[in-house]
């Protein structure tokens, strides 16, 4: 990739970037009830990392 990189195209990376983080903490309890242990990247929807997936930005 180039090293200057336009406005729009850092802002679809970073986009991308932010969906594929965890779901926040506090959403295991909401969804499972207080006593279930669930990993919060089980509510992340979409699951890709830079190294297996490219993205179309």
């Amino acid at each position: 990739m180039t090293r200057y990189k336009p406005t729009a195209k850092k802002r679809r990376l970073a986009k991308c970037g932010r969906q594929t983080r965890w779901a926040p903490f506090w959403t295991v309890p909401k969804i499972y009830g207080k006593g279930r242990k669930v990993h919060p990247g089980r509510h992340t929807v979409k699951k890709r990392s830079w190294r297996r997936q490219r993205t179309k930005a």
